[in-house]
């Protein structure tokens, strides 16, 4: 039995009269589009590479603003029941050629019938929950990528404080390296370093100047011991 006629699909539409594309090249790109929904139909067309997919979603668009304006659709519910090209009248024109002979061009030329209608309940909730389903998965991402955010976000300050501290402690430290150079070094015992080394010094030159009169007194003892040894020979000569 065949299908019903094409005056006779429901659903609604909208023609697009002699256009100036074949009806091969229009079937190509419309058989893309049967049967999906209005949202993924445009896509379609969108990223399609033919100069007949801007005619088509032309007349895509038009059948869905009929839709909604004159039987009160919801855009969202609606689909691609049915999409066809049939031929129109072609332009037969000429091309002069070799030995004073023509050839004949044929620009052909298709009525393109576009008809969207209403889903069924059972794939429109099948397609709610789809929906629902992706725009969860969607929030979780953003969640995800926001928590991402502003981990990185605390990492960063974490990271940019320890930075700040680390700089402080070198400035204090070379504060304080600077501040001991400047000043003399005391030791435990709360003596100066360099009044110390001065009494070490005096006591060594005290040391020496003891031991350099030791010796003297030893060299003038023997000098006595020489001339009292030289008077004892006289008297026994």
């Amino acid at each position: 039995m065949p299908g019903p006629k094409t005056n006779e699909r429901p659903g609604t539409r909208a023609v697009l009269r002699h256009s100036s594309i074949s009806a091969s090249k229009a079937r190509q790109v419309l058989d893309l589009i049967r049967g999906e929904d209005v949202d993924r139909a445009s896509q379609i067309l969108h990223s399609t590479p033919r100069s007949a997919a801007v005619a088509i979603g032309k007349v895509l668009t038009s059948a869905v603003a009929n839709a909604v304006h004159n039987d009160q659709l919801d855009a969202e519910d609606l689909y691609v029941s049915a999409c066809f090209a049939d031929e129109a009248t072609t332009l037969k024109r000429w091309r002069p050629r070799a030995r004073g002979r023509a050839t004949r061009i044929r620009k052909r030329t298709c009525h393109v019938t576009v008809i969207v209608s209403r889903m069924d309940d059972e794939r429109l909730a099948r397609r709610r929950v789809e929906r629902d389903a992706d725009q969860a998965r969607r929030s979780r991402r953003v969640t995800e990528s926001r928590r991402r955010a502003d981990l990185s976000g605390r990492l960063s300050r974490r990271r940019v404080a320890q930075a700040e501290a680390e700089e402080v402690r070198q400035a204090e430290a070379e504060a304080d390296l600077d501040e001991l150079q400047d000043t003399d070094f005391v030791d435990e015992e709360g003596v100066d370093v360099d009044d110390e080394a001065l009494d070490d010094d005096t006591g060594q030159d005290d040391v020496d100047d003891e031991d350099d009169e030791d010796e003297q007194d030893e060299q003038d003892e023997d000098d006595s011991d020489g001339e009292q040894d030289d008077t004892d020979e006289e008297k026994d000569s």
